[in-house]
């Protein structure tokens, strides 16, 4: 359940005396608790990261106006992405929460051509000028688009966009989608960073949470993929799925040695109410997924047989095996640059703005048809929006350098001192040359620490003490 516990701040007020009177219960949710083994219990469960506190929902009769606006004035000197989506799937795997449409060819064909209206649309607009940094093509599976569609929408993109000529353009897909014919479409057109979800190299695991490819021919078709060298090639391994124990965990580390790959994500399962997931355990169809306890402990085992390798890790939950991957737009969008959304679906960052476009697609098609940008949301940034955004990419990325936060931003943000001090003496953090870097329970343990870390950033700098006690929900 989620509660917002609130009430009016006395700007006096020091961080240390609001969390110091805080009843135990909330004080051990936003700090934790002390523990000889913090990697495993100094929280009880996962938080949710809600850091757009004090943003506003935009008069939807503005949105038109307000977005014509952005895009007839040249955009500021600064990185930026593009993000496009590809809302259609194969096969729906049970944990997904992103899932929206099966593939059907001529949907399929007639929404790759309004995605290609809509960046018609806005192609010679002032704000398009300058150079696009990274352009990220999700969904759903990007990688089921024919190899027709596939090509004419990269075409699009190279001809329509002013890509930069180092520009990082991922496409996500499946293993089951690694044949010649499309892959030959994406290399041929402009791709040049692969993004396929694994979550396992084990066969009865993947195969039991809907995934089509054993462990063979996952190997087989990432060798034929990096054989191109063409591409820069990422995988995603989960852990914490049913049947995957701790033993069958390691496997799945040790395979990244030999898999033709440049680097990987480590993701914790989370087994959200009402999905199909949580029903089949429920039901008895599969073995439960592991607890929060479990998870930390193969994230810590994990992190124990990578450390020994030479490879990099760039965020708490991405490791760079070769130097050919940069991670660039997942950087970009932690730093909450500029991330320009086209597709049904599709999210993104405009100037002071967060646009969500039209999700059904059958609106989404409708909207192009008459000539509109399909915006579904659109919120103007919160106060505070930079500190936060700042905040969040520096944990995602295993540190904070808190001095350069105050000396960037603003005096009051030293206060978080004794927050830092605090999470110090639980070990989840250790201060290493100026630095504050997070432990292996601080990088377990990162999202809650981010939300912690906001709403006393909110209470410092806003006056508003909103403390969000929603968690993801608890494992097993």
């Amino acid at each position: 359940m989620k509660h917002n516990l609130q009430g009016a701040y006395d700007g006096g007020r020091s961080l240390k005396e609001i969390l110091s009177d805080m009843d135990e219960g909330l004080f051990s949710l936003i700090v934790g608790k002390k523990s000889d083994s913090p990697l495993f219990d100094v929280f009880d469960a996962k938080r949710v990261v809600h850091g757009k506190m004090g943003g506003e929902v935009v008069e939807r009769s503005q949105w038109p106006e307000l977005w014509q606006a952005i895009l007839d004035r040249p955009a500021p000197s600064e990185k930026r992405s593009v993000y496009i989506h590809i809302p259609f799937c194969q096969k729906k795997c049970l944990y997904c929460g992103f899932f929206q449409n099966f593939c059907q060819e001529e949907l399929e064909t007639a929404y790759i051509d309004r995605l290609l209206a809509e960046l018609r649309m806005y192609a010679d607009s002032p704000y398009l000028d300058r150079p696009i940094n990274a352009v990220f093509i999700g969904g759903g599976t990007p990688s089921a688009l024919s190899p027709h569609n596939a090509g004419r929408m990269l075409k699009a993109i190279g001809d329509l966009l002013p890509l930069a000529n180092d520009c990082e353009l991922t496409l996500e897909g499946r293993i089951y989608d690694l044949v010649p014919e499309k892959m030959e479409s994406w290399l041929a057109n402009g791709v040049n960073r692969i993004s396929l979800g694994v979550q396992s190299f084990d066969s009865r695991v993947r195969q039991a949470v809907g995934r089509l490819d054993d462990r063979e021919t996952i190997l087989r078709r990432l060798q034929d993929l990096s054989a191109y060298n063409q591409a820069t090639v990422i995988i995603d391994l989960i852990y914490g799925l049913p049947y995957q124990s701790q033993e069958i965990w390691l496997e799945d580390i040790a395979t990244l040695k030999e898999a033709a790959i440049d680097g990987w994500d480590l993701y914790q399962l989370n087994v959200y109410e009402n999905s199909d997931l949580k029903k089949a355990i429920d039901a008895g169809r599969l073995p439960p997924a592991a607890t929060t306890r479990e998870q930390a402990g193969m994230y810590g085992a994990a992190h124990d047989v990578l450390a020994a390798w030479p490879v990099v890790q760039i965020s708490v939950c991405h490791w760079s095996k070769t130097s050919r991957e940069r991670n660039m737009y997942n950087i970009m969008s932690q730093q909450g640059q500029t991330m320009l959304p086209f597709g049904a679906g599709a999210g993104g960052k405009v100037g002071t703005y967060r646009l969500m476009l039209e999700r059904d697609i059958k609106r989404y098609i409708q909207r192009i048809d008459n000539g509109e940008k399909p915006i579904m949301m659109m919120m103007s940034a919160p106060a505070g929006a930079r500190i936060n955004d700042a905040i969040k990419n520096q944990l995602k990325l295993g540190y904070l350098d808190l001095p350069q936060l105050v000396a960037d931003y603003e005096p009051r943000l030293a206060e978080v001192q004794f927050l830092l001090d605090l999470w110090e003496q639980r070990g989840l953090l250790r201060y290493e040359k100026g630095l504050t870097r997070l432990t292996v329970a601080g990088q377990f343990w990162y999202v809650n620490l981010i939300q912690s870390l906001l709403e006393s950033v909110n209470v410092l700098l806003h006056g508003e003490a909103s403390w969000e006690l929603q968690k993801i929900a608890a494992q097993g």
